[in-house]
């Protein structure tokens, strides 16, 4: 059965997976899935990740989570444009999230950028997720 949601999906393992305690977790690996995770890292919400490749054709991507005094780092990782409905904003019409605290992920022309260099390039886009 095809996956409707591949990005909501690592985001749920990845909240999940911080729930449990878990140090790592698995998800399917594309290119969406790695951009974000890329944004994660150098923002400091993960601690890294690594792509290996199973079979032809079929990869994985093992998420290091991250934890500060034994309480995940991200608090609450939600989804905010879905297939059913697209979430398109302009960067002037983007708000902080929780005052600055938090970041958003978008997908842009210059590619997936967090909130803030998204602010600095002035481009807007499709807003993937909301991390806090």
């Amino acid at each position: 059965m095809a996956m409707s949601d591949p990005l909501g999906d690592m985001l749920t393992r990845i909240r999940n997976g911080q729930r449990a305690g878990m140090s790592s977790i698995i998800s399917p690996a594309s290119k969406l899935r790695a951009n974000v995770l890329d944004v994660l890292q150098s923002e400091g919400y993960i601690r890294g990740y690594s792509h290996a490749e199973i079979r032809n054709g079929i990869a994985e991507l093992t998420i290091e989570l991250k934890y500060y005094e034994g309480e995940p780092v991200i608090r609450e990782i939600q989804r905010v444009s879905r297939p059913g409905q697209r979430v398109y904003s302009r960067i002037s019409e983007l708000g902080k999230v929780y005052d600055g605290l938090g970041i958003a992920i978008l997908s842009t022309p210059k590619g997936v950028l967090a909130d803030h260099v998204a602010r600095a390039e002035n481009v807007g886009g499709e807003v993937l997720c909301r991390v806090f």
